[in-house]
């Protein structure tokens, strides 16, 4: 089974680079440096953040449904990420290095499968449980602090 993976639409975070601790605080949102690889997990470029990179961590809806697994999670994005991530069949780096919580979902945004899984055999994993044609598209999330990872469909 074919699956793409893409990271998260920019437009939604732009009006946040730039601002003042202050202001990113009145929007429940942080400013943190990178200090540690892995670490820092940007979802707009599918990539962790540089040593001494700016990353945003900020609330996300990730599962934007009219059912009981709707649902959103803090998340990092790179202070001034501007294209997103689109990979067919590619496990980016940032998914492949951790543990990771893969959850499938039907056209009724109802929990149908889910993997507790080493991100090297996310492929695998992918492709497995897309295989079910109930299936309408994974989330992944890192297993160990349950962030949002990414959104993974058919290709």
């Amino acid at each position: 089974m074919t699956f793409r993976i893409r990271g998260l639409d920019p437009a939604p975070f732009i009006e946040l680079y730039g601002l003042s601790d202050t202001e990113l605080l009145a929007r429940s949102a942080r400013r943190m440096i990178a200090d540690t690889i892995p670490g820092f997990p940007d979802r707009i470029e599918m990539r962790d953040a540089e040593l001494g990179e700016a990353v945003l961590l900020v609330n996300f809806e990730h599962l934007p449904v009219d059912s009981p697994y709707r649902s959103s999670h803090a998340i990092f994005v790179r202070e001034g990420a501007s294209e997103a991530f689109v990979a067919i069949d590619q496990v980016p780096d940032v998914m492949a290095r951790r543990q990771l919580s893969v959850r499938a979902f039907d056209d009724a945004g109802m929990m149908i499968d889910a993997r507790l899984i080493d991100g090297a055999d996310a492929a695998v994993t992918f492709a497995a449980l897309l295989g079910n044609p109930a299936a309408a598209y994974l989330h992944v999330h890192n297993a160990v602090r349950g962030c949002y990872s990414g959104l993974v469909e058919r290709a």
